[in-house]
């Protein structure tokens, strides 16, 4: 009477593009080579091109090889003939690479394109969540696709994590520049001299930053600061009511209350506009620190995807050529 033990230790770390050995032993265990010879009709190369040609699988896994041997069992003074197989399949990565790689892969691209969108209008940190929670549900509703084993995660397992947590870093890049540009608007504080030198002049220039036609970086330090005022207080030039009076005409050499109220108005006026200036430029000086910080993390973040999908393409090509 023959026995047959079979034995798959699944690999899945290469999942898809994994390749599989599976044992098969035939073996008589209730007689000895004195009583029943057991050996293969056919060589163990013929054997594999048969299966080749008449197997059809059409499934998830295909036949690569066949490979065997024969050998004796020894216990004692007895003697067993042995016959073990050895079955390759290749797993099928179609399926895969469809269904879970692609649109992984036009997720991530869309969580790139996201840097496009004018951090000063839209929403963007809304967008990037709700791309995160669907990036989610895809994995919850792929995840029977992927094998569940306990020898380890597959490196697809290892992929998507990672995908995951780029797309968390790019919202919380995009956090720290809506704080930076609406950092004017809550506090109007004046961009610090540093924050000048460092971003609007060097990082500026080691990315590449274009400025506007009517834009240019001014780099202000603390003496430009009393020039600046003098020369706004000289265009704005009003004289004391009691100088302006001696001028026009009064009655009994009492001041006319008209022209009270029009220097009033004018002080309210000119206080009005020099706040409305200030809020303006410093609005612009934080627009342009964030927009610099914005090219700067985005290009930091293309070079973490650019890379990081080069070790994984570079990785399953690798495994696809070896299989």
């Amino acid at each position: 009477m023959l026995r047959l033990v079979s034995a798959c230790n699944l690999e899945i770390f290469r999942f898809p593009f994994d390749v599989q050995n599976c044992t098969f032993t035939f073996g008589s265990y209730m007689h000895t080579v004195r009583d029943v010879r057991v050996s293969p009709a056919l060589t163990f190369s013929e054997m594999s091109e048969n299966s080749k040609q008449y197997l059809e699988a059409s499934g998830e896994w295909e036949l690569v090889d066949i490979l065997g041997e024969t050998s004796i069992l020894q216990f004692g003074v007895d003697e067993w003939d042995i016959i073990k197989f050895w079955v390759v399949i290749r797993r099928r990565p179609v399926l895969y690479v469809v269904n879970l790689l692609i649109p992984s892969s036009f997720l991530m691209l869309i969580d790139i394109l996201s840097f496009y969108l004018p951090p000063h209008s839209v929403d963007r940190a809304s967008f990037k969540m709700t791309l995160i929670l669907g990036y989610t549900v895809f994995l919850l509703i792929m995840n029977d696709l992927l094998p569940s084993t306990a020898n380890g995660t597959p490196i697809i397992g290892i992929y998507f994590s990672v995908c995951l947590a780029l797309m968390v870093i790019s919202l919380l890049e995009t956090v720290i520049i809506t704080n930076v540009l609406h950092h004017s608007s809550m506090k109007y504080q004046e961009v610090p001299n540093w924050v000048r030198i460092v971003v609007l002049k060097h990082i500026a220039n080691l990315i590449c930053y274009r400025w506007p036609e009517d834009v240019r970086p001014t780099h202000k330090t603390q003496e430009d600061k009393p020039e600046s005022s003098n020369s706004n207080t000289e265009a704005w030039v009003i004289q004391p009511v009691n100088q302006a009076a001696d001028r026009h005409p009064t009655h009994n050499g009492v001041s006319l209350p008209e022209l009270q109220l029009i220097c009033q108005y004018l002080r309210d006026l000119r206080a009005h506009l020099l706040s409305v200036q200030k809020e303006n430029e410093l609005l612009d000086q934080w627009c342009h620190v964030g927009y610099v910080l914005d090219f700067l993390l985005f290009r930091i973040y293309l070079l973490l995807i650019s890379c990081y999908a080069m070790v994984i393409i570079t990785m399953w090509c690798i495994w696809i050529s070896q299989s």
